[in-house]
């Protein structure tokens, strides 16, 4: 099972000529950590947005550890992503923008840092090349 699935994916934003996103699959394994590469309108922040629930799919389905999230609002998702913005938890370091939802969601601070570590772990890395914007 797929910890992260996306099968078949299009998103279209209104008023463009073009879809962000067209015919997008991805598998990421349960443990995994996925990493997005592409040039600037290629998809990648389509791509977290439509998991996180802040867009919704023209078509294709979006499962999260095998439950469809398509349709299913933001809130009631329990997942959720840091926009690439540096000033959002500038404060913060990258460990601790990691734990972020973690601390939110009130896990323990040792479950928050075995979780962070094994997130962080370099060999667990899977990667999704997005075409060229066109």
């Amino acid at each position: 099972m797929s910890a992260v699935r996306l099968s078949h994916v299009t998103k279209t934003y209104e008023g463009q000529d073009r879809p962000a996103l067209a015919d997008f699959s991805l598998e990421v394994a349960p443990g995994g950590l996925c990493v997005l590469l592409g040039p600037s309108g290629s998809g990648k922040s389509t791509v977290l947005r439509l998991i996180a629930g802040l867009a919704e799919p023209d078509s294709g389905r979006i499962l999260l550890d095998g439950r469809d999230l398509t349709g299913v609002p933001a809130q009631r998702r329990d997942c959720g992503f840091v926009f690439q913005s540096y000033a959002l938890f500038r404060r913060m370091t990258v460990a601790e923008n990691v734990e972020f939802a973690l601390r939110v969601q009130g896990v323990p601070g040792a479950e928050r840092r075995r979780r962070r570590e094994e997130l962080l772990e370099p060999d667990r890395h899977a990667r999704a090349t997005l075409p060229a914007a066109r």
